[in-house]
């Protein structure tokens, strides 16, 4: 069984120390986001050590879409595969059903929806997702649920948000049956389940206190960041967090900015995840503790500085805006790929600072100074 330790709460900002069979995360933690077994950017897990990485995330709908989970269990599991010793998340497909709303059929049973690759039929349930979890072998697997619109009619997250809960219950007892198993890869593997009810308070509390009487792992906030506003956001989090257990992983999915992490730490989130640092490094833009900048920009084709002053990422310690900047306009994969380390790295090292105000008794000012700080870029290229 994992162990999380509260360290520290400052505010209702936590700190704690989570060991798990696959090592040891301090949190808040920012997982990196590595979708079919690898963060997109030509980033490898030998890059993943240098930068900090703590947890890599992956996705079960897309790992079994593609190379397929029976053939991952085959070759010892997702850690085996991608070379990974570090823990590894595995998110539910609950996402991708969202997503792939124009090709799917919702049922109590689960889910049926047709391939984004070739459009071959897929049926995923609780018991299927928990299934492919275990065959990957993840350290943390997620539950499967549904991820309604924000702005969804009432009585469809209501209906919804109920049928989730029992899809829960489902996985609650798939996995423990599966880790009872002698050829389950991973026989420690953790559930984390997630509370949604898109902006309704009342469907998000009720849901928040019936998952917690079901002792799990941790617990996510999920179906946030998928239209509604900042501040929508931020009070949910407001209203949600207090009915979920200090004492467990608090995991905000798929969210955000700098700016949404500060501001979710301080409403008691430990674990995050988001593409943005490498789809926006992708793209050539980068993040610093000042802001954001685009190395496309006409303005970096003489710049000699690194990206961020003082970053010990891979890129800042040995190449130039101009660089970079050449590097992104000449399309060459070594631009997005640089892009993507640096921005990657200012996430784990934003969360060590986060860590350290946190032990300090100090995250109010540190939070304060720090947006004021994200803000420069943009007031000096105004």
């Amino acid at each position: 069984m994992a162990e999380y330790i509260l360290r520290k709460v400052d505010g209702r900002a936590k700190r704690a120390t989570f060991k798990t069979v696959h090592g040891t995360v301090e949190t808040p933690v920012f997982m990196n986001v590595g979708t079919v077994g690898a963060i997109k950017g030509a980033v490898s897990t030998d890059d993943l050590h240098e930068i900090g990485t703590q947890i890599e995330l992956s996705n079960t709908y897309h790992l079994h879409v593609r190379t397929g989970d029976e053939t991952i269990k085959e070759l010892g599991g997702l850690h085996k595969f991608m070379v990974w010793d570090r823990p590894i998340l595995t998110d539910s497909g609950g996402f991708q059903v969202y997503s792939l709303a124009d090709i799917r059929k919702i049922k109590e049973e689960g889910v049926t929806s047709r391939s984004h690759t070739d459009g071959h039929k897929i049926f995923m349930g609780p018991e299927e997702s928990m299934q492919i979890q275990s065959n990957l072998g993840s350290t943390i697997a997620m539950a499967f649920d549904e991820c309604p619109n924000a702005l969804a009619e009432y009585d469809y997250v209501k209906n919804s948000v109920d049928r989730t809960y029992r899809w829960l219950v489902r996985c609650k007892k798939k996995m423990a049956e599966l880790n009872a198993r002698e050829d389950t890869i991973n026989r420690k593997q953790l559930l984390f389940g997630i509370n949604q009810g898109a902006i309704y308070e009342d469907i998000r509390i009720d849901h928040a206190k019936r998952i917690s009487e079901l002792d799990l792992d941790g617990y996510a906030v999920g179906g946030l960041a998928v239209g509604e506003s900042h501040e929508q956001m931020y009070h949910i989090l407001d209203v949600v967090v207090p009915y979920l257990p200090q004492n467990k992983p608090t995991y905000l999915m798929g969210v955000g900015t700098p700016t949404n992490i500060l501001e979710a730490v301080d409403r008691g989130i430990d674990f995050f995840d988001c593409v943005y640092p490498s789809r926006n490094g992708r793209h050539g833009h980068v993040y610093t503790n000042k802001g954001k900048r685009n190395l496309f920009n006409a303005r970096y084709e003489k710049d000699m500085r690194p990206i961020e002053e003082g970053c010990q990422c891979p890129a800042c310690r040995t190449y130039s805006r101009a660089y970079i900047h050449h590097l992104l306009k000449a399309k060459e994969m070594l631009g997005m790929r640089l892009c993507v380390l640096h921005n990657l790295y200012f996430y784990n090292h934003l969360m060590e600072q986060i860590r350290d105000a946190i032990d300090a008794g100090e995250y109010a000012s540190f939070k304060k100074n720090k947006l004021e700080e994200l803000t420069e870029v943009s007031k000096e290229q105004a």
